[in-house]
């Protein structure tokens, strides 16, 4: 279900870091890309062995780079998820334990530290953090969880309004982040997408992907967690 720019960007990447591995030495810095999609399982990746979904360009990146086994996740929920990725603190330390709660963006974070060693820091797509992005060089961001068409995005401190599929506008963003770059600089671009989260709503190319694949329904798709805790 990803698009030809995600698989663009994806190839981008892998140009990127094959130059740094064959460059790299003590005193260099290498660019870093973290690219995030949301809320679903790891076997919705054909490497970690979806039957039904393919993707190509992520498998590459699996094939070419690492690809882990053995996972654990701090928090899982959207916003904790993050704040714990940013600062490196679990969710009780760093303040974010629930969807509900403002990040304080006052608290240290590695972009911050990135920043300070002379980084160009850019956060593009899903922040879900209540506060603006602090860290970064520059930020396009979607206001809170984000429609899936058509997305107001908060531009460095400034609302703008887009046209078009939200995974689409993402990567275009990201992509130009890239391509405009100060080339004698290294970078971190966090590349955070909203899909596939619920709601799902795919986009025009993909509206009948799977008209033709019976996708057949886990076991506990009805489940309603009686008789175990809640977060």
């Amino acid at each position: 279900m990803f698009t030809t720019r995600l698989g663009r960007l994806a190839a981008f990447c892998l140009f990127l870091a094959s130059c740094c591995a064959a460059n790299l030495s003590a005193a260099e810095r290498p660019n870093i890309v973290l690219i995030f999609t949301d809320d679903h399982a790891s076997h919705a990746l054909s490497c970690y062995g979806s039957k039904i979904n393919k993707t190509p360009q992520l498998d590459r990146i699996a094939r070419e780079g690492m690809l882990f086994h053995n996972c654990f996740c701090t928090n899982s929920i959207c916003a904790p998820s993050r704040a714990v990725i940013l600062t490196g603190k679990h969710s009780h330390i760093n303040g974010v334990i629930d969807n509900r709660v403002r990040f304080n963006g006052k608290q240290q974070t590695f972009p911050k530290l990135l920043q300070k060693v002379g980084y160009q820091t850019a956060m593009i797509g899903k922040w879900h953090l209540k506060s603006l992005p602090t860290g970064f060089d520059q930020y396009e961001v979607l206001i809170g969880q984000g429609p899936y068409y058509n997305p107001p995005m908060i531009r460095n401190g400034e609302r703008v309004k887009h046209i078009g599929y939200t995974t689409d506008i993402v990567t275009d963003i990201a992509l130009k982040f890239l391509k405009s770059r100060d080339a004698d600089k290294p970078f971190m671009l966090m590349f955070q997408h909203k899909a596939p989260h619920r709601n799902w709503q795919p986009g025009p190319k993909h509206l009948t992907l799977y008209d033709d694949v019976t996708i057949p329904e886990p076991d506990n798709l009805l489940d309603n967690y009686d008789g175990r805790g809640t977060p």
